[in-house]
């Protein structure tokens, strides 16, 4: 459940992100400033993660280098054609040395904003979505690069887990289309389906909604289904290919969701 001390008062209005916060101290004053100037609040709020951006995309990028300053002497006197498929290779294996230095210094980057990510529920912008839209704009670096080149395989689950994701035995992970893996818990033998969704939030009238996911031992989602916020699928229960499971909803164990009487019957 999502824990409210320290969070917005549940107010049903849609201005939320514009009122003045009720907390106390320095923080009060960094979000009312943050609310009040919205644009130069966010290119602050974004400078951060942009120097960690940077630092993350130039170490990917050394081994690289390192190799091409390696071969750029012996191959100094190779014919052309010979020098431009020695660089070719160069390029090659810096690109191979690009994907899983990322995956590793990435997480490592992570690690600093993993104890503030928590369930929340209030304004957008508020000091608790700060290290949890950090969280996402390093996995969404991963993610949007080159995490496709390795899904799946058991190096998607390992950044997942080092992101901060509770990854079960014998789980498979045929999707890159995840956000919040420090609040996605995957117990053994779960199945994700190719191209699902999975999240850990939502909004809904001008609040940020986040709550922890969790699928149970042995159930399976099913190709391009979205699994949202706050959701519990019990174990060896199947969620439909192409469905929807709206936040907070629980589904039994060996249950057949969003499949139609005749295909559950075919499924169990």
């Amino acid at each position: 459940m999502v824990d409210q001390k320290n969070t917005e008062k549940i107010v049903d209005k849609e201005d939320i992100n514009s009122s003045n916060s009720n907390k106390s101290g320095f923080e009060a004053l960094v979000e009312n400033v943050f609310r009040r100037f919205q644009t130069v609040g966010f290119m602050v709020f974004l400078f951060p993660i942009t120097i960690i951006y940077i630092i993350c995309i130039a170490t990917a990028l050394t081994p690289g280098f390192l190799l091409f300053n390696w071969a750029s002497p012996i191959v100094a006197d190779y014919s052309m054609l010979a020098k431009a498929f020695s660089y070719g290779l160069c390029v090659g294996g810096g690109f191979v040395g690009f994907v899983f230095t990322l995956i590793f210094i990435v997480p490592l980057m992570n690690l600093p904003f993993l104890p503030f990510v928590k369930a929340y529920r209030g304004a957008w912008f508020s000091i608790e979505s700060i290290p949890w839209y950090y969280h996402n704009a390093l996995t969404y670096l991963v993610r949007y690069t080159i995490l496709d080149f390795l899904t799946p395989s058991p190096f998607n689950v390992l950044f997942y887990k080092m992101m901060g994701m509770k990854v079960g035995k014998g789980v498979m992970i045929n999707s890159s289309n995840i956000s919040d893996p420090c609040l996605i818990k995957l117990d053994d033998y779960v199945t994700i389906g190719g191209s699902a969704y999975m999240m850990a939030h939502y909004g809904m009238k001008g609040f940020l909604i986040i709550d922890k996911l969790h699928i149970k031992r042995g159930a399976m989602v099913g190709l391009s289904a979205k699994i949202l916020g706050g959701v519990t699928i019990g174990e060896k229960a199947v969620v439909a290919p192409n469905s929807t499971v709206l936040p907070k909803t629980i589904i039994k164990d060996g249950e057949k969701y969003g499949l139609g009487p005749q295909q559950s019957s075919q499924a169990s």
